[in-house]
């Protein structure tokens, strides 16, 4: 099936996911070459950017040599059939591959044996997984760096961080080493690094894509856990979410219900009524961010909708709220922590340095925790849960920006964090900034679309709330937003695709060949 023309990998790199199946069923490209061709350009692109931490290449060749068998003999093709993707290295699997939980050293050669539930219908749906990218350690920190692999780095300024916890999913679509990756999110960690890398990142309502845990398979309500798609388009997204949602019967929250995603790409949101929140009342937020949503607003008033500047009705300091998602997520974490010290890998022992101190002092806390403290921090997101769904309640969708700041300078030490301050308010380095986690505690779908370029050169992402299970109301929105405000461009001009020669680690231990 070779073509008349072997494909570029620099022609390839920014086609999306949905054009590049289409050509593939029409057999105008050989997913072998497109395979080999995204590859080449991992192998070009990554030193610099730190996105993939171990790869699989020869499987991922073998895959596209049974895609292209496939496509020859008439089979019946999915809908993402020969297309390039990765998975995250956190709580994501695939059998045989090494898993180090978000670059902790002492897990480096670790193996889960297992498919996260992304894996497992992706390939489904006949994309190949090329490997697996970058995550700060155990997933705590809205930026991406941990002691093994240092930092994923942005595209946009190689000398900033991508954001996280998805971000090397997020540098790797950005930077076109591929069409769409897997971002998990438990505090905004597939809308952070979108906003920051300028790329579209969709966390579906809590349900709709399965969330597979054992031994507790009640692990992903405090907070909701998610897993959804990092693309360059919400065609793509849409499409991605078309092969990952549905009923699972493994989860005792999947939503038993069809959506036609692709179907909401083509609607209007002429009469909508659009509540728009600049700061969630409570957030200091940098004024070059507030400056480029306040703008990217505007395009669902030129698009017939109505859109109205609103408080929120939250009260509580920010900085008790970030304190509460770190309390709420910790418990999993402690448990995480037990599971694997039964296993005989003691991190708490002599594996305490492969640990950042912020993660530690949590962890610590979590082991003090009490059931009553449980039952008052409920009671804190249940103010959150109710302050959102009563705007929801007059307003078909919230918008807001994605990220108080913008992205922060990479550190040297593998413990990159936000800022301390913004607009001279104490925030939380680890999550403060991150103006997603509050629909952790609700559950509802948003995503993070690019909003425009603070200075000329630094992606803004804003994020679209939709009311509960209503994915295709946030789609919608996604897709008249693009073809009002496109962004495609903004991958496409040189300064958006640095190269340069690669960049210590704090641990060698990248790139490594399945």
């Amino acid at each position: 099936m070779a073509s008349a023309v072997e494909p570029d990998r620099d022609e390839l790199a920014y086609i999306p996911a949905a054009d590049l199946a289409a050509r593939i069923r029409r057999r105008e490209l050989s997913p072998v070459e497109v395979v080999d061709a995204f590859i080449r350009r991992i192998e070009e692109r990554n030193p610099s950017l730190n996105a993939f931490v171990y790869v699989a290449f020869d499987e991922a060749r073998e895959r596209a040599q049974e895609a292209e068998r496939a496509v020859m003999s008439g089979a019946e093709l999915g809908p993402l059939h020969g297309v390039p993707t990765a998975i995250k290295d956190l709580f994501d699997y695939h059998p045989g591959w090494k898993s180090t939980f978000g670059g902790i050293r002492a897990l480096k050669d670790f193996v889960v044996d297992a498919h996260c539930v992304f894996a497992e219908r992706i390939k489904r749906a006949g994309a190949i997984i090329l490997g697996k990218t970058n995550s700060p350690i155990m997933g705590f920190r809205g930026t991406c760096d941990n002691y093994l692999f240092g930092p994923t780095r942005n595209p946009f300024d190689l000398s900033r961080n991508s954001g996280g916890s998805s971000g090397g999913s997020a540098a790797a679509v950005a930077d076109g080493l591929l069409p769409l990756a897997e971002g998990t999110d438990g505090g905004g960690s597939i809308r952070i690094p979108a906003s920051w890398c300028g790329v579209y990142g969709y966390k579906p309502s809590f349900g709709r894509v399965p969330y597979v845990n054992r031994p507790n398979a009640f692990s992903g309500t405090d907070p909701f856990l998610f897993e959804g798609p990092l693309t360059r388009t919400v065609e793509d997204a849409a499409l991605a979410l078309s092969a990952l949602a549905g009923y699972d019967p493994r989860d005792p929250f999947s939503l038993d219900e069809q959506v036609d995603f692709m179907s909401a790409l083509r609607r209007s949101v002429k009469g909508w009524k659009i509540a728009y929140s600049p700061d969630f009342d409570v957030y200091p937020v940098d004024p070059e961010v507030r400056r480029v949503v306040d703008e990217a607003a505007t395009a669902f008033s030129e698009a017939g909708a109505q859109v109205e500047e609103v408080r929120v009705g939250i009260t509580r300091d920010q900085r008790e709220l970030s304190d509460l998602w770190c309390r709420l997520i910790i418990p999993l974490n402690v448990a995480g922590i037990e599971g694997l010290k039964a296993g005989g890998i003691d991190l708490l022992g002599e594996h305490r340095d492969d640990l950042p101190p912020e993660y530690l002092r949590w962890i610590e806390e979590g082991y003090r925790m009490t059931a009553l403290d449980v039952q008052r921090d409920q009671q804190m997101r249940t103010e959150i849960y109710d302050a959102i769904q009563g705007v929801l309640n007059e307003y078909d969708l919230l918008i807001t920006p994605t990220l108080a700041c913008l992205p922060v300078e990479n550190g040297d030490d593998g413990n990159t964090v936000g800022p301390s301050e913004i607009n001279g308010v104490p925030v939380d380095p680890l999550i403060g900034w991150c103006m997603t986690y509050f629909v952790n505690f609700t559950g509802h779908p948003a995503a993070s679309i690019p909003a425009g370029m603070a200075h000329g050169k630094l992606p803004v992402g804003m994020q679209i709330i939709g009311r509960r299970y209503a994915d295709a109301d946030v789609l919608t929105a996604s897709a008249v937003f693009e073809r009002l405000r496109p962004w495609r461009q903004i991958y496409e001009t040189p300064a958006a695709r640095p190269l340069t020669a690669p960049m210590a680690k704090s641990d060698g231990l990248s790139m490594t060949e399945s």
